[in-house]
């Protein structure tokens, strides 16, 4: 489980139990009879707490959708390369082996090696984090570790670094 899914599902829980435990003291106020202005602050304490809880699902539904569309969209890339022909099969493994051949002389470790793969691929940082179920900020770090060692700037000088001797 991602380290945001928990905080988020252990803040989701703690404005739930805000939420019940308004609803409880908002009734026994009213049983007792208390003044509007601290009713009101009750009201106000129970409706926040009720759009944060609905705000959290809503993005959490949002933020699977995204993760289950770009899984699909990586099963349908790697559908297409199956599907293509054996002389264009041969030049991704070639290119395959090539680069898997280049990470171990940088020394990427496999965290590194995953996520170099991926940024090949055109995932954004999100992206892969959301894959990987980690934080953005490890994947962030991995990235610039990725690139210290391959000796490059960047992202870009990172994916033109394979694809130099082809152009």
């Amino acid at each position: 489980m991602r380290l945001t899914s928990l905080r988020d599902s252990l803040l989701l829980i703690l404005l739930l139990v805000v939420a019940v435990a308004s609803v409880s003291d908002l009734m026994d106020d009213l049983a007792h009879g208390s003044d509007v202005l601290h009713l009101a602050g009750e009201v106000a304490a129970l409706l926040l707490a009720a759009c944060a809880v609905a705000w959290l699902l809503r993005e959490r539904r949002r933020q699977d959708a995204q993760l289950t569309a770009l899984r699909a969209e990586l099963a349908e890339a790697a559908e297409h390369v199956a599907n293509s022909d054996a002389a264009t099969q041969a030049q991704r493994r070639q290119l395959g082996e090539f680069i898997n051949a280049q990470f171990a002389t940088w020394r990427l470790t496999d965290s590194e090696r995953e996520v170099g793969w991926l940024l090949l691929k055109g995932l954004s940082l999100k992206e892969v984090a959301d894959l990987r179920s980690t934080l953005e900020k490890t994947v962030r770090q991995q990235a610039s570790s990725i690139y210290q060692k391959a000796g490059v700037s960047g992202r870009h000088a990172f994916a033109a670094w394979f694809l130099e001797d082809y152009l």
